[in-house]
């Protein structure tokens, strides 16, 4: 059996580097393409973890348990808390600057943040061109295959870049509101997650929620500029 990768480094360290491309997005609601020029920077290779979380946030939030379970029912703005959390606790520079219900992000901090929905997919499709990076049950917990529960991260193949768990087991809030015009102030979701059908966990797929809510699939993982 193949060792769950959480048993042998520390997942909360590992951030890969991402050179600069370009990736094209598209949306399937309104049959919108565009194209977006990504910058170089830095993703984790793995979802934050229960015990990340807890010893950067002191809370475990999560409706299961396990230390290298990927923390899930965490909304969008205890992602954001997180990150400045954790980037004070390193001695970076906060990334977001927070008023009351409004968040700026400072483009030139050197701390922890969320991707955009660009970075995310770009990184997800690490170079290739079909729906997945690798066949989905070698590289993806979802419903077919995950017994109706979250995984460990590490868990399955990673993707050409090293980063693992793009596709599946915990859907990834990212920076993006998703349609201010018709959604107000909903943020992106990205990856597909352990109950979805195969059809959500596509490098494309995107879907939407308010940044307060939290449900047992949905989780993030960190990015730094630079």
């Amino acid at each position: 059996m193949r060792p769950n990768v959480a048993d042998v480094i520390d997942t909360a360290r590992v951030m890969v580097s991402i050179p600069a491309g370009r990736v094209q997005l598209s949306d399937r609601r309104t049959e919108r393409r565009w194209s977006v020029e990504v910058e170089a920077y830095q993703l984790a290779a793995f979802p934050v973890t229960q015990t990340e979380y807890a010893q950067v946030t002191g809370e475990r939030p999560s409706t299961s348990t396990g230390a290298d379970l990927p923390v899930e029912s965490v909304s969008w703005w205890d992602a954001i808390r997180f990150c400045n959390a954790r980037s004070e606790r390193e001695g970076l520079r906060p990334a977001y600057r927070i008023d009351g219900e409004h968040v700026e992000w400072d483009i030139s901090a050197d701390g922890y943040r969320l991707p955009t929905e660009a970075e995310w997919e770009y990184a997800c499709r690490a170079g290739t061109t079909g729906p997945r990076y690798g066949p989905l049950d070698e590289i993806a917990w979802y419903r077919d295959n995950s017994d109706g529960h979250v995984h460990e991260v590490g868990g399955r193949q990673p993707n050409p870049w090293g980063l693992y768990d793009m596709l599946g087991n915990v859907w990834d809030w990212c920076w993006d509101i998703y349609d201010a015009e018709v959604y107000g102030s909903y943020r992106v979701l990205r990856g597909g997650g352990w109950f979805d059908e195969h059809w959500s966990c596509r490098a494309s797929v995107r879907r939407r929620s308010h940044p307060t809510f939290t449900v047992d699939d949905v989780g993030f993982r960190v990015a730094r500029s630079g």
